[in-house]
């Protein structure tokens, strides 16, 4: 499924946000799986009886309160039938008897079934419309067919059913029936769902909600009935489920092989190192000073803002609003990339390049700062040499550090200077926008984007541009696995947890700090490290929590810049992105000296005192959003120049 489209009227849609669609490859166990329908179907989830106990309270305040609490018992009322098997209704007569993968779903009827209908058919016209009457007037029509029509009860539904022969094994297990069946009953098909448009984001992604579930009943509802499996007739349409897709086929194979999951090891307790690790002092430690040759930014084509978040709320998120994101994130909107990861890093590599005037054959070294990239072979630092022409460099490699790319990339490449004392390349870039599923903390941070830097030996007698540097790695296991991309119980998308992210970030922050504070001025002057500084510039994390942070260690909010209201977190690349976005927008219009701390997955943090001089920076106009792309294009583009065929033919 496409990480995003855009629909007939150039707005953003997450397909995986409102289809339900779970990777069973990554499923061993029931338990695991009933750990993410609880988490994604249950827990938010009313049930009928909570439905009807809120009418009767006055709980509701408007009609969007009660049309979302329908909505969300629909889908846990589907939460197996919707993620792991195709609905087909079949004539008695014809459904295989003894094949094990066609199964019937044995039901109970459901408990005041009438009286929970009725109460809700009653209780919306009495209520206010939040935003607009018409509007949802017609999301309720939709749904309300779906629940008036409900047979069943839904709180002991297994996630694996019968097979026709086991089904028939108890002559009073009730299922489906339906005495006839046209297979040209209406439903709503894809680019029908992709294309709602309504003017309030809220009602949008109801809207899709609905339709999602009218699918789910592909006939007359109001003929549908339960009946027991002696009073089936030859003629009587019966509701076969068979697996989706060849992953769900083997998930039910490994149930019936009783496959054990395999377990890891429990952490040990973490101990800090027997000492501190020593800054690195440049101009005292190494004989090849770096200088900051160009910077060049690449940033994502497409604008994700907070209102595309929530006209594209997913059914397993709690309700919030564009407003309350940018209060817990500081985020307005992200850029997202119709461009693959590769060619976003070429892209900044060629600009960086031709910003400082280098030549391919003129770089001794390639290093790519990624956690988003999914190819391990050839990584992606190879690639690029092959792309850029260069015919052999001294080593070429990715460096997983996350958040903390930059600081590790310039680091390691002013290690290489020393042995190879020719320029580096370095590349940060991140691509999310396709690891994120519908996970709605990670959907609220994260974009896309690539920065490059090439970073070369000072001429002979030349100061450095890099004072100090410093990487750290490690901590307890619950920050060292705090953020994880892939995780099997998210569906292999990219997951957050937050205190821990918090607790991490705290850390560092501080030692950071404490560390900057006591080392002397680098000219000499009285003094500290960190009274040099003119401007910090930090991993753009969380603006909300890096700067409640920041002011915990002894800072104030005025003497940081973040650029993540219109980017988002775009993790290694968010320290290059912000500077090249300092210097576009003036903020650094002189050579200055920046902190830039970066600090993330892995619990890896790492920081570079340098001073940057603006005319060394490719400086590019924001990309304006693509308004005039096709409809329905997502995550390749549509035409792709010849370094993208190149990507695709290395890449497949």
């Amino acid at each position: 499924m496409n990480a995003f489209v855009l629909n007939r009227h150039g707005r953003m849609v997450f397909p995986s946000n409102i289809m339900p669609e779970l990777d069973f490859s990554t499923v061993e166990t029931l338990d695991q799986l009933d750990s993410v329908i609880r988490r994604d179907f249950e827990t938010k989830a009313p049930s009928g009886t909570d439905i009807l106990e809120r009418v009767r309270t006055g709980a509701y305040a408007t009609r969007y309160d009660l049309m979302r609490d329908l909505a969300l018992n629909l889908f846990w009322a589907n939460r197996f039938s919707i993620t792991m098997y195709d609905k087909r209704p079949t004539r008695w007569a014809d459904l295989p008897r003894t094949r094990s993968d066609v199964f019937l779903p044995v039901l109970e009827p459901w408990e005041d079934g009438e009286t929970k209908v009725r109460a809700v058919q009653d209780a919306y016209p009495q209520l206010s419309a939040r935003w607009n009457a018409d509007c949802e007037d017609r999301i309720f029509d939709v749904l309300f067919d779906v629940f008036a029509n409900r047979r069943h009860h839904a709180s002991t539904l297994p996630a694996v059913k019968p097979t026709v022969a086991e089904f028939l094994e108890q002559p009073g297990n009730l299922t489906f029936r339906l005495p006839s069946y046209d297979p040209d009953y209406p439903v709503y098909d894809y680019d029908d769902i992709l294309d709602v448009n309504e003017d309030v984001p809220e009602l949008e992604a109801l809207h899709r909600w609905a339709m999602v579930l009218h699918n789910q009943y592909p006939w007359d509802r109001a003929q549908m009935e339960l009946a027991e499996a002696g009073q089936l007739k030859d003629d009587d349409w019966v509701v076969a489920f068979h697996p989706r897709d060849k992953e769900v086929r083997a998930f039910l194979r490994r149930l019936r092989a009783g496959v054990a999951p395999g377990h890891a090891a429990a952490p040990r307790e973490s101990r800090p190192p027997v000492r501190p690790y020593p800054e690195v002092d440049v101009r005292r430690r190494f004989a090849v000073l770096p200088r900051l040759e160009a910077l060049a930014a690449v940033h994502g084509d497409q604008v994700c803002s907070n209102d595309d978040l929530i006209r594209n709320t997913a059914y397993n998120w709690s309700p919030m609003s564009a407003e309350e994101i940018s209060t817990k994130t500081g985020i307005e909107e992200r850029r997202y990339s119709s461009l693959p990861l590769e060619e976003l890093a070429l892209q900044a590599a060629e600009a960086a390049l031709g910003k400082a005037g280098r030549q391919p054959e003129e770089i001794g070294a390639v290093l790519v700062c990624t956690c988003t990239s999914s190819r391990l072979i050839p990584s992606l630092a190879t690639y690029l040499c092959g792309q850029l022409g260069m015919h052999q460099v001294f080593a070429a490699y990715d460096l997983i550090a996350a958040c903390a790319g930059m600081p590790y990339g310039v680091a390691d490449a002013t290690r290489l200077l020393q042995e190879v004392e020719r320029p580096v390349l370095v590349v940060c870039v991140e691509k999310f926008s396709d690891k994120i599923g519908n996970v709605r903390t990670s959907r609220m941070i994260f974009g896309d984007g690539a920065a490059a830097m090439v970073v070369g030996p000072a001429p002979e007698g030349a100061d450095t541009d890099i004072d100090v540097l410093k990487t750290y790695a490690s901590g307890p296991a619950s920050e060292v696995n705090s953020i994880l991309w892939p995780n099997p119980e998210f569906d292999n998308n990219i997951t957050v947890f937050g205190p821990q992210v918090k607790a991490l970030a705290g850390r560092y922050l501080a030692q950071m700090i404490e560390e900057i504070s006591a080392l002397p001025h680098p000219e000499g002057q009285d003094g500290s490290l960190l009274d040099s500084v003119e401007l910090i510039v930090p991993h753009q994390a969380n603006k909300t929590m890096v700067i409640g942070l920041a002011e915990r260690a002894g800072l104030t909010a005025d003497q940081l810049y973040f650029n993540i209201e219109q980017v988002g977190n775009t993790s290694s690349a968010s320290i290059p992105l912000a500077i090249h976005d300092a210097v576009r927008d003036g903020v650094i219009s002189s050579p200055l000296r920046i902190f830039a701390p970066g600090f993330g997955a892995g619990a890896v943090a790492g920081y570079a005192v340098m001073r940057v001089d603006p005319a060394v920076v490719a400086v590019q106009e924001p990309a304006s959003a693509d308004t005039d792309s096709p409809p329905h294009t997502g995550g390749e583009s549509a035409e792709p120049s010849t370094a993208s065929e190149d990507v695709q033919a290395a890449f497949g």
